[in-house]
């Protein structure tokens, strides 16, 4: 879905639904409340305090790159949103595709051993059995199944908390001082925009960094169609400007969106008709068959962290 317009913003229609924004964090609360299980092997959590593209699984593969280095033995646990399978089940890119696994776990499992179970503590037990000595949550800060030793709360500072709402009066699942008191730090993705640092305890460390784009085809003064199914497109687009990229058309698509054949060729025929390339993310790359990736340039993004240190001493 793509986020209202009034989330961003006090008004009567927030006000209006203010009262089932309340419901939806006293709900949450009474979930988070659950007992959870406790593994072995220690749990990093990259959540958020709502919904929407946060940047969670930049994060994430940031994370899963950094431990593999360090010989951690990472494996990335997922949701698997947007996937029809429920798991637990380990992700093979060879086998699964984004209809059955979702287009997150597919990009993880590019990173580390991946594992896709709605039953988060089931999937934290498979991985666990299956040799991972650490184990990194995309998402799951609601989520009570599995004790976390270190949770991480990503915001997007162009976006921050929104109005400051609970759902659907606003874009948060829990209060922002409710999801911050389970964190040990926050992530802070971009320019403070938003007010979210104002939003959060004063004790909570923030951790800054920002988006580094990069593509593999030099976009300078090209031609371009862009194209992307992510929770907040506008990031994706503003990341081809910085390229150097002639934008010519943004197609927008709801996130974690299976791309049909007709929508496929309507994309390839607009980028004939402007005699332009088309550029996407590799969230939505991954969902395209192999034949038809050719021609697509695809950005890439990395995280570009103001004190990496600060960041690594929260790690187990």
């Amino acid at each position: 879905m793509k986020a209202p317009a009034f989330w961003r913003r006090q008004g009567a229609l927030a006000t209006l639904l203010a009262p089932l924004g309340h419901a939806t964090a006293t709900i949450t609360a009474r979930r988070i409340a659950r007992a959870g299980q406790k593994l072995d092997i220690p749990v990093i959590c990259v959540g958020n305090a709502g919904v929407g593209g946060a940047g969670k699984t930049i994060v994430v593969r940031d994370l899963l790159a950094r431990l593999s280095r360090y010989r951690r033995r990472p494996f990335a646990l997922s949701r698997g949103y947007g996937g029809r399978l429920a798991g637990p089940v380990m992700v093979d890119p060879a086998l699964h595709n984004a209809a059955e696994i979702g287009d997150e776990a597919l990009l993880l499992a590019a990173d580390a051993p991946t594992i896709v179970a709605r039953d988060r503590a089931a999937g934290g037990r498979l991985a666990a059995a299956s040799g991972a000595r650490m184990i990194v949550m995309d998402d799951g800060l609601q989520n009570p199944g599995l004790i976390k030793d270190v949770s991480f709360l990503v915001i997007d500072g162009a976006y921050g908390f929104g109005n400051g709402k609970c759902l659907p009066a606003g874009p948060l699942r829990e209060p922002v001082a409710a999801a911050a008191a389970r964190c040990q730090a926050a992530i802070l993705i971009g320019p403070d925009l938003a007010g979210a640092r104002a939003a959060l305890p004063a004790h909570l460390p923030v951790l800054r960094a920002d988006l580094q784009p990069a593509c593999p085809i030099d976009l300078r003064g090209r031609r371009v169609v862009g194209f992307a199914g992510i929770g907040r497109p506008e990031k994706f687009f503003s990341s081809v400007r910085q390229l150097g990229a002639e934008l010519l058309h943004e197609a927008h698509f709801p996130d974690h969106h299976i791309y049909s054949a007709a929508e496929m060729r309507r994309l390839a025929d607009q980028a004939c008709e402007l005699d332009a390339i088309l550029v996407t993310t590799e969230k939505d790359i991954v969902k395209f068959p192999a034949s038809w990736r050719q021609g697509i340039a695809v950005l890439t993004v990395g995280l570009l962290w103001e004190d990496e240190l600060a960041m690594e001493r929260f790690l187990p």
